[in-house]
């Protein structure tokens, strides 16, 4: 299989992680950065000995780059998308595909009528034990999928919004805890739960006076199987406890994943060592009870093997260079990156609306931000 051409836009703190990915890759020929400061550009460039660019297509086309990783805040992943995608490169964008359900669209339409692979960063389906639970579900051990939770018990310091100027802010970042912090958990949940049918949910802001953005969000959901669920997800737990998701089957039998202990990694900050190892934190499958201490034991002595702050998005990234390369739809596409930001899109149309929201959800015009920007937080009333 020949190598390609590959490149970052975005030389912040995650597009370090995307740099090594592409540098370890056997198939990847790591060949330019991209950044709207030419001065970040070109630090990055010195760091990796490749070429600098603040123009987008101009450096897909100079370099014959075949794909780009997005790793820039979330309100400029649909531009750049389009951008890459009319220069003729295939697009990884790290995740939530974008703030906003019209500009998840645009992406995806710029991929499809350029004829290039779009896919977006879920890492977290690559967690061993997060894929001992999915297969436990589509084999049938737990019976039918009937309840499904997600809470996410963090916390973000006010330091941490300091780190970069877009933190905090509805037009720089998109949102808070749902947008930026826990998309990866919203994922889960919905890949193992399938399709929804309506939600009903509130957001605020209750311990984070310096930003605009919310800190918690809770949420029931009915989804198109029949199922229920519910959503807990906040930065204000201090110090952070754990993320989690959890689903119940038919048959009474349980299976679960905690995939943060404490709060979630910051990208290119936290170090490996820092990270309590995802595992299954339950499990009652009839005559599988037992198992439970063997596979945390068996995760963890891997992790202790890896970069596990890199090697799971270095997973999904191999796996998408071989789409590209063999032509083939990605199993984490544009599509499926979209059914994340409509499910919190659904929350904050709930809670401005009061009332259930149906899915499926299409694109607002109106310049209230799907009620992001109509509500006034709890600490600024």
């Amino acid at each position: 299989m020949k190598k390609l051409r590959t490149a970052i836009i975005g030389c912040g703190k995650v597009g370090t992680t995307h740099v090594q990915a592409y540098r370890n890759l056997p198939n990847s020929d790591f060949s330019a950065v991209c950044d709207i400061s030419q001065q970040n550009a070109e630090k990055f460039a010195r760091d990796y000995d490749v070429p600098a660019y603040n123009d987008v297509a101009h450096m897909i086309r100079e370099n014959s780059i075949d794909v780009v990783s997005i790793c820039t805040p979330h309100p400029l992943h649909a531009e750049l998308t389009v951008q890459a995608a009319e220069a003729g490169a295939s697009v990884i964008c790290e995740k939530p595909l974008a703030a906003s359900l019209a500009d998840c669209d645009r992406a995806i339409q710029a991929c499809d009528q350029a004829n290039v692979q779009l896919g977006v960063i879920s890492q977290r389906r690559y967690y061993w034990p997060v894929v001992r639970m999915m297969k436990a579900i589509q084999d049938g051990k737990i019976g039918k999928p009937v309840i499904g939770t997600m809470e996410v018990m963090g916390w973000r310091s006010p330091e941490y919004y300091l780190m970069d100027s877009w933190r905090g802010k509805w037009k720089e970042e998109g949102g808070g805890v749902m947008v930026n912090q826990t998309p990866h958990q919203f994922d889960l949940l919905q890949w193992m739960m399938g399709d929804i049918d309506e939600l009903f949910g509130y957001w605020d802001n209750f311990n984070h006076p310096s930003v605009e953005i919310e800190d918690t969000a809770l949420a029931v959901i009915r989804f198109k199987s029949g199922a229920i669920g519910q959503i807990f997800v906040s930065n204000s737990q201090k110090p952070g406890l754990w993320g989690r998701v959890h689903v119940h089957g038919s048959n009474g039998a349980s299976v679960g994943v905690q995939v943060e202990g404490g709060s979630s990694f910051v990208s290119g900050v936290t170090t490996a060592a820092a990270v309590e190892p995802p595992y299954n934190d339950i499990w009652t499958v009839p005559g599988e009870e037992a198992l439970q201490p063997v596979w945390k034991k068996e995760d963890a002595e891997k992790a202790s093997q890896y970069d596990t702050m890199n090697y799971f998005h270095q997973l999904q990234i191999a796996d998408f260079l071989e789409d590209v390369s063999l032509k083939r739809s990605p199993v984490i596409d544009g599509r499926e990156g979209r059914k994340t930001v409509e499910l919190f899109t659904a929350i904050y149309r709930s809670q401005r609306d009061r009332m259930p929201i149906k899915f499926p959800l299409e694109p607002e015009e109106s310049d209230d931000f799907d009620g992001r920007l109509s509500y006034q937080p709890y600490s600024k009333r």
